[in-house]
C-alpha cells in the first residue's frame, strides 16, 4: 500500500516537473540541434561524496520523456557515492535524452541532498540511541519523496501531516487558552488509538503535564500524552526533563527539537533525547552535484 501511494506521489510529481520544464512548445533547443534519429549513450555521475536517493523518480522522468530509453543504474536509494561513481547509464535516442535531463537531475540532486545531511547526522548521533527525524518543513508538494529521502538517509519519518497525529505546539496551547485547558480538551475528544505529542518550553510546563497524567493514572485511566517535545532546551535542562519523565508512571518518547545542527547534535542526543527532529534536513538542503556525462 505504501509503495502504491509512494508511485503515485512520484508519477504526479515527475509529471508536474515535466509540464514546468517543457510548457506547450517542448525542448526548443534540443529539438532544433539534435537529429531526432541520433543514438547515443550518457552517464549519470557523482561530483562529490553523499547519498543517493530518488532513483525512482529519475527513472520515472526518463520514462514519461520516452519509454524506449534504456536505464542502468548501478546504485539504489541509499547507497553512498563518491566522486566519480556513476550511479547510472541511459541509451536510447540522444534527443530524449537530453529533455530529461534536468528534471531527472534535479529530483535525484535535492533529494540526494537531504539523504546525505540526513546520513551525517544520523553518523553524529552514532551510539547514542537517538534517532534523527524529519518534521512538516517540506517543500510543499515534495513532501513524501523528502521524507522518503531521509528515511534513506537513514532517518525516521515524523508525522506525514495534521491528519495522522497529534501535535501541540505552543500557538496551540497559547491559542487554547493555557496548558491545562488544552489537556482537558485532550483527555475528552481523543480516542485511544490517536497518538499525542506535547510541546513544552519549561519544565514548569512539564511538570504540570506529567501531574496531569499521573492523576489520571492513579484514578486507572490511561495517559492522554504518549511523547514530550522539548523545544529549544540546552543539554542541562534536557537530562533533568529526562529526570523527571523517568519518574513518570507512564512511558513516554521524549523528542528533542530547535535550532538543532551539527555542532549541537551529539549534545542533545547524549543528554537523553530519543528523537532529534530537525527541520533543516528538508527546508535548507544543500543540493547533492550529480552531472550527465557523455
Amino acid at each position: 500500500m505504501i509503495d502504491t501511494q509512494i508511485g503515485m506521489e512520484i508519477d504526479r510529481i515527475v509529471r508536474t516537473a515535466l509540464a514546468e520544464d517543457l510548457g506547450q512548445a517542448g525542448d526548443l533547443t534540443t529539438a532544433t540541434t539534435v537529429p531526432s534519429d541520433i543514438q547515443g549513450s550518457a552517464h549519470l555521475v557523482a561530483r562529490q561524496d553523499g547519498v543517493v536517493s530518488g532513483v525512482r523518480a529519475a527513472q520515472h522522468a526518463f520514462d514519461l520523456v520516452d519509454a524506449s530509453l534504456e536505464v542502468d543504474w548501478f546504485v539504489s536509494d541509499g547507497a553512498t557515492v563518491a566522486p566519480g561513481t556513476r550511479i547510472a547509464t541511459v541509451t536510447g535516442s540522444a534527443a530524449s535524452i537530453l529533455t530529461a535531463e534536468r528534471t531527472a537531475l534535479n529530483l535525484l540532486g535535492h533529494l540526494g541532498g537531504i539523504a546525505t545531511r540526513t546520513a551525517g547526522f544520523v553518523r553524529l548521533v552514532d551510539g547514542t540511541g537517538a534517532r534523527i527525524a524529519d518534521t512538516r518543513k517540506t517543500t510543499p508538494g515534495l513532501r513524501a519523496l523528502e521524507k522518503r529521502a531521509v528515511a534513506d538517509g537513514g532517518g525516521v519519518n515524523h508525522r506525514f501531516g495534521l491528519h495522522d497525529a497529534i501535535l501541540v505546539k505552543d500557538n496551540h496551547i497559547g491559542l487554547g487558552g493555557g496548558l491545562d485547558k488544552v489537556l482537558a480538551r485532550l483527555a475528552e475528544h481523543t480516542g485511544h488509538l490517536v497518538r499525542v505529542e506535547v510541546e513544552v518550553d519549561t519544565l514548569d510546563q512539564l511538570r504540570e503535564l506529567l501531574a496531569f497524567d499521573a492523576d489520571r493514572l492513579g484514578r486507572r485511566l490511561p495517559p492522554v500524552v504518549h511523547g514530550v517535545l522539548l523545544d529549544n532546551m540546552t543539554p542541562d535542562l534536557i537530562r533533568e526533563a529526562v529526570g523527571l519523565i523517568d519518574d513518570h508512571p507512564a512511558s513516554l518518547v521524549i523528542e528533542v527539537s530547535g535550532g538543532v545542527d551539527e555542532t549541537t547534535v551529539r549534545g542533545l542526543a547524549e543528554a537523553g533525547a530519543q528523537i532529534i527532529s530537525i527541520g533543516a534536513l528538508t527546508h535548507s538542503v544543500r543540493t547533492l552535484d550529480i552531472g550527465l556525462d557523455l
